[in-house]
């Protein structure tokens, strides 16, 4: 009886909730369902057309269309090179978009559709026909295409998990059910390849270019039209005020992003990590060149190998709840090593019947910690785009990719070490000459060289696996702390929407609670850890958990409305207030500090650390915008009319909705065959495209505009938004 209520209880909460959230949740289950049956096709074409993107070691171009490792590293430098200006571009698409469909959502569809395009082009050239040098030049232009149709087709899905909620909690576990379910496609087909492989070539090889010509075009054409369930079904939710205009020039945006801990923390960790896997092309070369089992059987391996990474899905949440994030990716990464090390006496026995499964063994418990860490990666992000939020006061996602560029500069260092531990190893051409083989991928064939390039191999990954670990025992941003940070975001987004009239009643309700809920929990402490162990202690410290979390934001927010009375605070307000007294022009009238003798200030305390920083980063903007008005505004600045875009974000909200309209419209008329209807509906819709695309640019227009005074101005609109920001503050504490 008591499962048939549970049965009901939940048959009752998934009609509830499939299109409203639940209590203190921002997704509802629709959402959840379609990011993660959505995201199956996603993972499929990110899966196989991520394997044929060119690096050193890659088995299709190295393999099948016969590049030797030497060439590949020249085109990858190549490629990386290209990826610049792409990834510039990117960024800036990302963080000036306005679609009513939001930041990475309309790229599901615009860089989705290109991508399998051109993936299934990739695979039908004619490779065979071509000379070296033509191989190459095809692979080249192909992988700079994808740098930028690929690149944000797979970064748009992973970073709309950022913006779909604001709750870190809930961000982790959809991540955990969006991967339970998105991996499904991916292992069946892990499971189908080989015997279709088989089948197509009549042999136990998986890198005839048969293989990829036949099986992959049908997988990314129904992998992008699986993805646009996420497309047609999510929706965006950012934090921030509605009257906010991002006015952040790139340059502004890379300085931003340089003062955000946390990304070069992560971001170090894989840079020093990039040996880790180096062992990943093992298993598939043990079963391609030493015969190791049968088509049947190998389909039967990858199937548990990939298996391994859905068990973490399940563990993370709880993991999560009861360790935090930090110590979760410590431990999966020093148990990675371990695994990992594990593997040496297994490549060494190469010739046994049973290694192949010994392999699997390895391979399983490596891929499970991997995947527990990877699981947590989207959420680190999402927290650390968060906290630049919070530090900056600007939404400025895209530029992380941007700023990543210092990792492809290192990834360009560091990737020619992989090429040459296979040279050194014996996988180069004069070694495959001497064997008799005209492929330098066949010296594999050879037992003795495939256990030694192995064994190379695995000690490197070890070694990448060691370095990757460290910068993780630095991060430390709790998830106490980013809901904190979000608290407190609510609250300076009403401030700045309040400041111009625009502050709805909604807000100002959440800001209210947010500030009762900070009150009642005012000067309690922090409370210990309930002794015992079993059941009854691990209710009693789940609730404490959750109460200290409570009672770390409430400080927070505490801290937040407090802090134009403390004596940095007060000097701060001050500044500010004679900076927006002095007005646009008059910034460089304005009496600040010299940089010695903020450098000398008191440093002991975190708010005395954050008022010298402020100051030092206000000196530097009063240098930039004084460079930036001798520039830009030679005659004198004026000020810019900011009411510009309340006119134009109405014009271009209207058409949107007019533009929707329309096309629900146009497919009732298709429903029921109104051809004649359905024409002059198109002859509209094109009409109202056009609109929203003049209004774009004329968005365009007035944000360079914006920009170009903002950055001038910075100074001094940032003490206007202080002192409104001290003002609101002021009144709620009332």
């Amino acid at each position: 009886m008591n499962a048939v209520n549970k049965a009901r209880s939940l048959v009752s909460d998934l009609r509830r909730c499939w299109k409203t959230p639940p209590e203190g949740r921002y997704m509802t289950y629709k959402e959840i369902a379609s990011l993660s049956f959505g995201g199956n096709g996603v993972r499929v074409i990110t899966y196989y057309l991520g394997g044929l993107l060119i690096s050193v070691g890659n088995a299709f171009i190295g393999n099948t269309i016969g590049i030797s490792p030497g060439a590949i590293y020249v085109i990858y430098i190549v490629s990386v090179f290209s990826s610049f200006p792409l990834t510039a571009l990117r960024a800036r698409m990302i963080d000036s978009a306005r679609s009513m469909k939001g930041k990475y959502r309309p790229y599901l569809l615009t860089m989705g559709l290109p991508t399998a395009i051109l993936a299934s082009l990739y695979v039908w050239m004619p490779y065979e026909l071509m000379s070296t040098a033509g191989k190459c030049a095809v692979v080249l232009i192909f992988n700079i295409a994808f740098q930028f149709f690929y690149n944000f087709y797979a970064d748009a899905y992973d970073s709309l998990i950022n913006v779909l909620s604001p709750n870190s909690i809930e961000r982790s576990d959809v991540l955990s059910i969006r991967s339970i379910v998105e991996n499904f496609a991916p292992s069946v087909m892990n499971f189908v390849f080989p015997l279709a492989a088989k089948a197509i070539t009549g042999e136990n090889t998986l890198f005839d270019i048969r293989v990829y010509r036949y099986i992959y075009p049908p997988v990314f054409c129904l992998g992008f039209l699986l993805s646009m369930l996420v497309y047609v079904n999510t929706e965006e939710k950012i934090v921030q005020a509605k009257t906010h205009v991002a006015r952040m020039r790139f340059v502004d945006a890379l300085r931003a992003v340089a003062h955000n801990k946390y990304f070069w923390i992560i971001s170090l960790a894989g840079w020093l990590g990039f040996l880790e896997g180096a062992f990943g092309n093992i298993i598939s070369w043990i079963y391609n060149y030493q015969d190791a089992c049968t088509a049947a059987q190998y389909s039967i391996i990858t199937m548990i190998a990939n298996n391994a990474s859905f068990w973490p899905n399940i563990v993370a949440p709880f993991a999560i709840r009861r360790f935090g994030k930090k110590r979760v990716l410590i431990f999966s990464n020093l148990l990675n090593i371990v695994f990992i090390a594990t593997m040496l006496p297994v490549v060494r026995s190469t010739g046994s019947p049973y290694i192949i499964w010994m392999l699997l063994l390895c391979l399983f418990m490596n891929t499970f910690m991997t995947a527990l860490g990877s699981l947590l990666g989207p959420s680190v992000n999402a927290d650390i785009r968060d906290y630049q939020h919070y530090i900056s006061g600007e939404r400025i996602d895209g530029m992380f990719a941007a700023v990543g560029l210092v990792g492809t500069a290192i990834a360009l260092l560091t990737s020619s070490v992989l090429p040459a531990l296979y040279d050194k190893a014996g996988l180069n051409e004069t070694v495959a000459a001497t064997l008799g083989y005209t492929n330098s991928y066949d010296v594999l064939y050879d037992r003795g060289y495939f256990v030694r390039i192995c064994t190379v191999l695995v000690t490197a990954s070890i070694i990448g696996a060691a370095l990757n670990v460290i910068p993780y025992f630095f991060y430390d941003l709790s998830e106490a702390d980013q809901k904190g940070m979000i608290a407190v975001l609510r609250l300076r987004a009403m401030a700045e929407d309040g400041a111009r009239g625009a502050a709805t009643e909604e807000q100002k309700a959440e800001a209210e609670k947010i500030i009762a809920d900070s009150k009642a929990l005012s000067g309690k402490e922090l409370s210990p850890r309930a002794p015992g162990h079993g059941k009854a202690a691990r209710r009693a410290n789940s609730a404490i958990r959750a109460e200290n979390t409570e009672i770390l934001v409430a400080r927070r927010v505490r801290d937040e409305l407090a802090k134009y009375t403390t004596e940095q605070g007060v000097l701060w307000l001050g500044l500010s207030t004679r900076l927006a007294e002095a007005g646009v022009s008059g910034i460089g009238s304005v009496s600040l500090p010299a940089k010695h003798e903020i450098k000398a200030m008191p440093k002991g305390t975190e708010q005395e650390r954050e008022t010298r920083r402020r100051l030092l980063m206000l000196l530097s903007d009063v240098r930039v915008a004084s460079k930036a008005a001798a520039k830009k505004f030679p005659n004198g600045i004026t000020e810019f009319d900011e009411s510009v875009f309340d006119g134009l974000f109405a014009r271009e909200y209207e058409t949107e909705v007019a533009i929707r309209d329309v096309l629900e419209q146009i497919r009732l008329c298709r429903s029921r065959k109104d051809k004649a209807r359905e024409k002059e509906l198109r002859s509209g819709l094109k009409t109202l495209q056009r609109q929203r695309t003049e209004t774009g640019r004329q968005i365009r227009i007035a944000e360079n505009e914006s920009a170009d005074y903002y950055r001038a101005a910075k100074p001094c609109l940032d003490a206007r938004k202080t002192v409104a920001q001290a003002k609101a503050y002021e009144a709620l504490c009332l």
